[in-house]
């Protein structure tokens, strides 16, 4: 029997779900090195190889067998070929703009366990897709919004969740895309930098999230009576000023995020709230030459820099901060402990957080790869974001099933 390679689900899965991968086939206690490959939209290859030893029946399931040391990871690992991905180009991320279509994965079986592939084996194809059958996406331009809404199958009404990302501006849909498989109608909105959006905006003003809030609370099939939010980095910042200052804000997820104003002031109504101070001479060159520029912003919670603090105690939502403990970009283990203090002394017990050691400042869907250098987004210099490869996969798992049992809970 020819070697070929046995997948579940077999030709098509989503990306944030896991993929069983197995090899049959082989002679007893066979060697050899399996590699995945994937290119992004831009062409730009993604690959991980590991080396294994075939059972005593030539069965190989990763599942149940060890990776040898050699390859991208080793040990125990039954996605590491998917989540170990790691671009050809340096200091590349993988980004999925059109989540209509699914990414294509290579999977190859190569001879032997040496520094280069033997023969060639076997080989299958999988698609990872963004949308299961039945979500819909549909393009909003009401009003001021422009945003993308993604609707799980059925006519039933569903949680609703805006999904807000950080400084670089667009329009980003994979986040929200994936959450919609989970049963949640969720709305990617765009802020800058999109279509008529401002450029570069002077201020962030929450009334035009006020606007999504209501966008969402008026369609037929968002259950109310209030949404959740998802803020990544400038998002969550963005969404915990939403909580204070606006009606209907239920539950918040904020990822990685400041909890003062930073950058960009916010502003709702006649209330300004000033940006912190950023000090980029404070940045520090690291041994590798990559800058480090955790130390540049002021500290709200110490005068001056207090007068840009976010007024949490005025929210009425349930809060889950998910924090990288070797977030390089934000110090947002310590943001999230101090106001959590400032909340309990206020008589707010109603906040989670959760800490992850080895995780950078990108914590995306599941089985995105790992981002620790790349450009700062405030900076756009080469920076040091964090991250170490095993412990950041674990988390971004993790992460994600808090996220949906958190927004299941309270919405």
């Amino acid at each position: 029997m020819a070697p070929s390679i046995r997948l579940s689900p077999a030709a098509r899965s989503l990306f944030d779900e896991p993929l069983a991968i197995a090899v049959q086939g082989l002679g007893p206690r066979q060697q050899v090195t399996l590699r995945t490959s994937l290119r992004d939209e831009t062409g730009e290859l993604f690959q991980a190889s590991a080396r294994y030893q075939a059972g005593d029946d030539g069965q190989l399931d990763l599942a149940r067998c060890p990776a040898l040391p050699g390859g991208s990871f080793s040990g125990l690992e039954p996605m590491g070929l998917l989540w170990a991905l790691k671009p050809q180009k340096p200091f590349w991320r993988l980004v999925k703009r059109d989540v209509q279509s699914p990414f294509l994965l290579q999977l190859e079986v190569f001879e032997g366990n040496g520094e280069r592939p033997g023969r060639l084996l076997a080989q299958a194809q999988h698609e990872r897709a963004f949308l299961r059958d039945g979500v819909r996406r549909i393009p909003v331009r009401e009003g001021r919004i422009r945003a993308t809404l993604f609707l799980p199958p059925g006519e039933d009404t569903f949680p609703g969740v805006i999904d807000i990302h950080g400084l670089g501006g667009g329009l980003l849909e994979p986040r929200a895309s994936l959450l919609a498989n989970h049963g949640f109608a969720t709305l990617a909105l765009a802020y800058y930098q999109f279509e008529d959006l401002p450029q570069e905006p002077k201020e962030i003003q929450l009334e035009y999230f006020e606007e999504a809030v209501n966008y969402m609370l008026q369609h037929p099939q968002v259950k109310g009576p209030g949404v959740g939010l998802l803020g990544f980095s400038k998002g969550g910042e963005v969404s915990l000023a939403m909580a204070a200052f606006l009606k209907n804000i239920m539950a918040v997820a904020s990822l990685n995020a400041p909890v003062a104003a930073t950058c960009i002031p916010l502003s709702y109504k006649d209330k300004i709230i000033p940006a912190v101070t950023i000090y980029e001479h404070k940045a520090k060159a690291t041994n590798s030459k990559f800058l480090d520029y955790s130390d540049v912003i002021d500290d709200p919670f110490q005068a001056p820099g207090n007068q840009s603090l976010i007024p949490l105690e005025k929210a009425e939502a349930q809060f889950l901060f998910i924090v990288g403990q070797d977030d390089h970009v934000v110090k947002s283990e310590y943001y999230a402990t101090e106001v959590c203090k400032l909340l309990q002394a206020q008589g707010k017990g109603k906040f989670q957080i959760l800490s992850y050691p080895g995780t950078g400042h990108c914590i995306e869907p599941p089985f995105f790869p790992l981002y620790p250098i790349g450009s700062h987004p405030v900076f756009h210099k080469r920076a040091v974001l964090g991250g170490e490869l095993r412990a950041y996969s674990k988390a971004q798992v993790h992460a994600w099933s808090q996220i949906q049992a958190f927004f299941k809970k309270y919405l």
